[in-house]
């Protein structure tokens, strides 16, 4: 049966994609405070499906930890999950996402509107010239910036080396670097269709002032944290291995 219920949720996943990436578009020349809440409906239908069909809903802890400003966010990437989540428990952000998902139809057109950091992984300082530069124009614009500081999708468990941007980003605009933890790979991790009933724990952490503090010392103090954090709520697992 989770198989059945699984396979019903990503075939609505999936066509879900073209609806909400449309109406985007359409309502694209009335600014994005108006399309970015048709990003925040396709979480929301696509969570509460989740929930209905898969048995699988998610409780967040340490929302009083988010500054009033806005601040970079460095989220654990483990599944879809956090892409969809992000937008429910957490004011209005974007995204560094790989330049390749804006190539894609519908999903990559509507993406594009809704100002992300598209970086070319391969370009190393470069990308992250590029993300402090538009870093710090979204962050003025009143968007959060969320970074996923391993670059890509990790296995639960696994860990991969922290990148340097988000740190850069934070110390160059003067704002708080924010750790959120979760353990959403133990019930729909990478490359997985099957989804697990359960309950997602994501964690917010305190903000790190990162006025007098250094890229690694920054980088250092947010990977230990969401580390720490997340064998707390997920105490079976193995301790991280290097990707």
């Amino acid at each position: 049966m989770i198989w059945l219920r699984s396979l019903l949720f990503t075939t609505l996943l999936f066509l879900s994609v073209p609806v909400h990436a449309t109406a985007v578009l359409l309502l694209s020349p009335f600014g994005h405070r108006v399309y970015y809440r048709v990003a925040v409906n396709w979480a929301q239908v696509n969570l509460w499906l989740l929930e209905k069909l898969c048995g699988l809903r998610f409780e967040v802890e340490g929302a009083e930890n988010m500054p009033a400003q806005p601040c970079v966010l460095y989220w654990k990437h483990e599944s879809v999950f956090e892409t969809m989540a992000g937008a429910l428990a957490l004011p209005p952000q974007t995204w560094v996402v790989k330049r390749e998902l804006m190539w894609l139809p519908f999903f990559g057109w509507g993406l594009a509107l809704l100002k992300p950091i598209a970086i070319n992984r391969a370009a190393g300082r470069v990308a992250v010239k590029q993300v402090i530069g538009q870093g710090q124009q979204r962050l003025s614009d009143g968007l959060c910036v969320v970074i996923y500081p391993e670059g890509t999708r990790v296995l639960p468990g696994h860990e991969r080396r922290f990148g340097v941007s988000g740190a850069a980003l934070a110390k160059a605009a003067g704002c708080p670097l924010v750790p959120v933890a979760h353990n959403a790979g133990d019930f729909w991790p990478r490359r997985s269709f099957r989804k697990h009933a359960g309950v997602i724990r994501v964690v917010i952490g305190p903000p790190i002032d990162t006025t007098s503090l250094e890229h690694d010392e920054i980088t250092r103090r947010g990977r230990e944290w969401i580390a720490d954090t997340i064998e707390r709520i997920s105490p079976h697992r193995k301790k991280p291995e290097k990707q």
